[in-house]
């Protein structure tokens, strides 16, 4: 169903076996990355959890309905405060005292802004693919200058591997040279690093309520909120979670891939060891990429009822 927040008609998805369970509000990647089309692997958790999806401003069907209208919306104190509507309509409408909110990739970032800013809203935060801010991006170019330099090595291609050799891999600094980097990952055949390889089964790409104009819409939602909150002008580099503080009210879980290219582990785990939190958990699902709620979601409610409904 669309609901008004923040002034504009949002969608929001809600699916459940038992309305005693508890609530999860999953905060989507991208930007603008709904995860309706690919949330079918999630059935099973619904004997769980009430599992709340929210269609962010500027994207899917919430971008259906409003189009680029939004663009001078598009900014990350918007969003923060359209997720606080999203929670409070979900306390009154699903009668939660406090609902647990997961955050995936960018929607990690939003998703803490949203915590911190209301915790009485909420029982739990989970992020996953977490990103920290320019740290994260900092520690993903280095991994794709590194592969690089092994493609380069391994085609004994010369003029790329002293290129990429001046490449400095300081802190602040190795995100000066995209230019570069952009070159020798075309010439090299490196793949995208955002391209969604699953290390497990996935589901269907069309699910039974999901039509070819939800997917027309959804692509070009991603595209329109990439352009006004990705890239190196994005609210991802140029703020970070520091700046909010580590201290949390409520329980804080990481959920890690240790083989994630695109939010890298590291960033993730020295923000979470300086978080103070009444109850903290970091959790690696070994060998594990960017998509573990997507591709592993078996195991991804293994540990959501290991540690976060445990605690209801």
């Amino acid at each position: 169903m669309y609901v008004k927040i923040g002034g504009i008609d949002q969608w929001i998805q809600i699916r459940g076996e038992d309305r005693s369970n508890p609530v999860i509000l999953f905060v989507h990647g991208g930007p603008g990355g709904s995860t309706l089309p690919m949330s079918s692997g999630w059935q099973p958790w619904a004997k769980y959890f009430t599992v709340v999806q929210w269609d962010q401003r500027g994207a899917g069907r919430t971008f259906r309905m409003t189009g680029e209208s939004v663009a001078a919306t598009m900014t990350l104190a918007q969003m923060t405060q359209d997720g606080v509507e999203v929670a409070e309509f979900l306390r009154a409408y699903l009668h939660k005292d406090r609902i647990v909110l997961i955050g995936h990739s960018w929607g990690s970032f939003l998703g803490i802004h949203i915590v911190k800013q209301r915790p009485d809203l909420f029982h739990a935060y989970v992020g996953t693919g977490q990103v920290v801010g320019r740290q994260t991006f900092e520690k993903q170019f280095d991994l794709v200058v590194a592969r690089l330099k092994g493609l380069a090595q391994a085609a004994d291609n010369k003029q790329a591997l002293t290129e990429l050799a001046a490449i400095s891999v300081a802190p602040g600094v190795s995100m000066t040279k995209p230019d570069i980097v952009e070159k020798w990952a075309k010439a090299l055949s490196l793949p995208p690093i955002e391209a969604f390889q699953p290390v497990g089964p996935i589901p269907p790409a069309f699910m039974p309520d999901f039509s070819l104009l939800d997917w027309y819409y959804w692509q070009r939602g991603l595209s329109f909120s990439a352009t006004h909150l990705r890239g190196r002008n994005g609210p991802m580099v140029h703020s970070d979670l520091w700046s909010l503080g580590t201290d949390f009210s409520i329980p804080v879980f990481f959920f890690e891939g240790t083989e994630d290219i695109v939010t890298p582990i590291e960033p993730a785990y020295a923000y979470f060891e300086q978080i103070k939190a009444p109850r903290k958990e970091f959790v690696k699902f070994e060998g594990g990429e960017h998509f573990i709620p997507f591709d592993r979601p078996d195991e991804f409610l293994a540990q959501l009822i290991a540690h976060v409904r445990s605690a209801f």
